[in-house]
């Protein structure tokens, strides 16, 4: 049933449905039900290639195409026979497990076999590796993309602004000059920092019974390698392996991935607020769009709202990622269900994930860098040059050097006049006092051009 995105509950299905249509098909239940689809038939064909087990001879070519085809031409119209069969059931892994095995009765060769299917397993078996293939893909698929996409942007104006002069601002004050590109670049490395972090990040998954302890297969197969069989099917699928478990692998990957996204939403969270400062100061101008309105009162403002939007969307994406990272590793005893209803927000935290990323990047690419501003606001801040003076007096020995510049300048209103005044009192070697003469708070930028241009870390 299609609902009118006015209708929605979730903004992440109604307003901003066209911009998280990517996760649609593999975070909805939709595409929780073919993930378990996928592994049900997966194991099927898994056990079927097992010498040790007679009763489920090898497959031929045709049979084993027709159990991937339930897979691949799984679509809305099966979604919906699972859903039919789950208002009997009132168990939706079991709805799954029938309609599996539906598919394969229509094959005569297969029929004769359809009680392998969920042979051995407890529902959370299917589950634990159904939302591990979702979560995988979903990260290598969109995530991972769009946040390589913002480290590689702002890597890009680190690189192209590398050498514009920049007025720092500590505790909101005037401080040493660093270089728009700079800036850029700090933040493209923390992200790309945790953009590792949540790639590195392994996916685990187990197989291995009602409590994780493969009574049942032992029971009917007690010469079976278990262990290693339920490891090379894990790994069949490209997953990691948990054989320690209970009835749920107990999602501590889980919250060690959402933790690191929650530190990478963080950094775009601080960049955004920066930003959107910096806008206020005019450093940066804003594209104007024509037929956007900016306010129903002012004509003229045009407002930073993708950063606003980013912002907004990575608060909500934090929550939700920060409660399921403290919430999921807990279960009462051998398993309780409170991790059931939790598990399915993934895809509503990874919406406003996907949603903020994607404004942010918009809002980049709205910015005109405003450079008279920022070479303006620099060159008239020559108190930052109190640092350099003071710093050449210590290597010089002269007296109180800190102590000195700080009763000359802290607090004071300091030009290029005032400077000029400053360095003729001075005891210095000549040279030195010349160089310190032809310092401006423009060419007082250390290394930042070069960090700026560096590669990115590996």
């Amino acid at each position: 049933m299609s609902i009118d995105p006015l209708l929605a509950v979730s903004a992440t299905d109604g307003r901003y449905r066209s911009k998280v249509e990517p996760l649609a098909k593999l975070t909805s239940e939709y595409g929780l039900m073919r993930f378990r689809v996928e592994v049900e038939c997966r194991w099927f064909l898994f056990l079927s290639q097992h010498e040790d087990i007679p009763e489920l001879p090898g497959l031929s070519a045709a049979d084993e195409k027709s159990v991937i085809d339930i897979i691949e031409n799984f679509d809305l119209q099966a979604a919906q026979a699972i859903k039919d069969l789950e208002a009997t059931t009132n168990h939706d892994v079991k709805a799954v497990e029938y309609y599996v095995k539906s598919q394969l009765s229509e094959n005569a060769a297969l029929a004769p076999h359809l009680e392998w299917i969920h042979f051995g397993c407890t529902s959370e078996d299917i589950n634990n590796v159904a939302y591990a293939l979702m979560v995988k893909q979903a990260r290598e698929q969109v995530l991972l993309p769009q946040m390589m996409k913002l480290v590689q942007t702002l890597d890009g104006l680190a690189f192209d602004h590398a050498e514009l002069g920049m007025l720092s601002r500590t505790h909101g004050q005037s401080a040493s000059p660093t270089t728009l590109g700079k800036e850029f670049k700090n933040v493209a490395v923390r992200l790309l920092r945790q953009t590792q972090q949540c790639e590195k990040t392994n996916i685990l998954a187990k197989f291995n019974g009602a409590v994780g302890n493969f009574n049942a297969h032992v029971s009917a197969y007690p010469q079976c390698d278990w262990m290693q069989l339920s490891a090379g099917f894990i790994e069949s699928l490209g997953l990691t392996n948990n054989p320690w478990t209970t009835q749920i692998e107990p999602h501590d990957y889980l919250a060690e991935l959402f933790h690191t996204m929650t530190q990478f939403n963080q950094v775009l969270l601080d960049f955004n607020r920066d930003m959107w400062s910096y806008i206020a100061i005019e450093y940066f101008t804003q594209q104007k769009v024509e037929g956007e309105t900016g306010s129903s009162t002012m004509p003229h403002k045009i407002n930073p709202i993708d950063f606003e939007n980013s912002e907004g969307n990575l608060g909500l994406a934090n929550a939700l990622l920060e409660h399921m990272a403290n919430k999921l590793p807990v279960s009462r005893w051998q398993r309780d269900l409170s991790d059931s209803t939790v598990l399915r927000n993934i895809g509503s935290a990874f919406a406003h994930c996907l949603i903020a990323y994607q404004a942010t990047l918009k809002g980049l690419s709205r910015l005109q860098v405003n450079s008279m501003v920022i070479s303006r606001d620099l060159a008239d801040s020559w108190e930052v040059l109190a640092e350099p003076v003071q710093t050449v007096m210590r290597k010089y020995a002269l007296s109180e050097p800190y102590e000195q510049l700080k009763a000359a300048t802290r607090g004071q209103q300091i030009d290029a006049a005032v400077y000029q005044q400053l360095i003729d009192t001075l005891e210095l070697p000549s040279e030195a006092r010349e160089e310190l003469r032809a310092l401006t708070p423009a060419a007082y930028l250390g290394l930042a051009a070069k960090l700026a241009r560096q590669p990115l870390p590996n």
